[in-house]
């Protein structure tokens, strides 16, 4: 476990080669924490893979799932300077920055505020947390969805369900005390998560939703971060109105929707890539995807 301060303890894990390149993974959600199959996406021969539960998540103290938890605390700034904490307490110059759905926002927030310790980012199920992109996962998805996003909407009280819907959820799961109320609108919350996926090739009912404790973890935590004057959303990153690749000069930047960073022999045609920041040129040659 690492102090970083305001009562947190965050906990981090470092696996792969003592000597390899440094790669620091960052989990989604926010509130997901990070798990094992993760360290999967790199070689475990060539990578120093360093994982960590971002404030509140996981196995970091104290949780978000507890109501007494100060959330003021929880911030997209936090993060990245328990990042940058992490990092110096690891002696680690600099390493690369690999992201996935939440851990994206985070890993462009750190990469924009401290260029010169990214070598590369790698991101994975690119996600900006932009006002846009918030209403159309909470609010226009729902016509993908029809029951499903019924289902949501009527979980949020009568007098907000023709509102914004993340604001009522908030005020459901953060700002009253009834431990039923909030129980419930983690339910509701993370029934609406697993249906917006539902439609990936293979896709089973995420296990962990069946957790009472993670449901409540993950919708605190995430709720905070889409909320459009929430902590973790505003300021977000320092140039969000501008190119995600500003500073593409100073690192790499990779996105892959598919599902998993992939090695040079299965890079895809830029062409055939959804959802690309900016294509890697031949970097990857170690990270393992197929088995090569």
């Amino acid at each position: 476990m690492l102090d970083v301060g305001d009562g947190q303890q965050v906990h981090w894990l470092v696996s792969g080669n003592p000597e390899g390149k440094p790669a620091v993974l960052l989990h989604g959600g926010p509130g997901s924490g990070s798990y094992p199959g993760q360290r999967r996406w790199f070689d475990p021969t060539a990578y120093r893979i360093i994982q960590f539960d971002q404030r509140g998540c996981g196995r970091s103290t104290p949780s978000v799932s507890d109501p007494q938890t100060d959330l003021s605390t929880n911030t997209t700034h936090h993060l990245i300077a328990d990042m940058e904490r992490l990092r110096q307490h690891l002696e680690i110059d600099r390493w690369l920055v690999c992201g996935a759905s939440w851990g994206v926002t985070l890993g462009l927030a750190y990469a924009e505020r401290h260029p010169e310790r990214v070598t590369e980012a790698v991101f994975v199920s690119v996600t900006l947390t932009r006002s846009i992109d918030v209403h159309w996962l909470y609010h226009e998805a729902g016509r993908f969805f029809p029951t499903e996003w019924a289902r949501f909407r009527a979980g949020a009280p009568e007098a907000d369900r023709d509102g914004d819907l993340v604001a009522a959820y908030n005020r459901l799961l953060n700002q009253q005390p009834d431990v039923a109320v909030r129980a419930l609108a983690a339910k509701n919350w993370c029934d609406w998560e697993d249906a917006v996926v539902s439609l990936e090739e293979g896709w089973k009912p995420n296990p962990r939703y069946t957790d009472p404790v993670f449901r409540m973890t993950l919708a605190s935590a995430l709720i905070t971060s889409v909320m459009p004057r929430g902590s973790r959303a505003a300021n977000c990153c320092p140039r969000q109105s501008s190119s995600p690749t500003s500073r593409a000069s100073s690192y790499t930047v990779a996105s892959i929707s598919e599902g998993r960073p992939m090695c040079r022999g299965c890079w895809p045609k830029p062409g055939r890539m959804r959802n690309c920041i900016l294509s890697a040129p031949a970097t990857w040659a170690a990270m393992r995807c197929c088995g090569r």
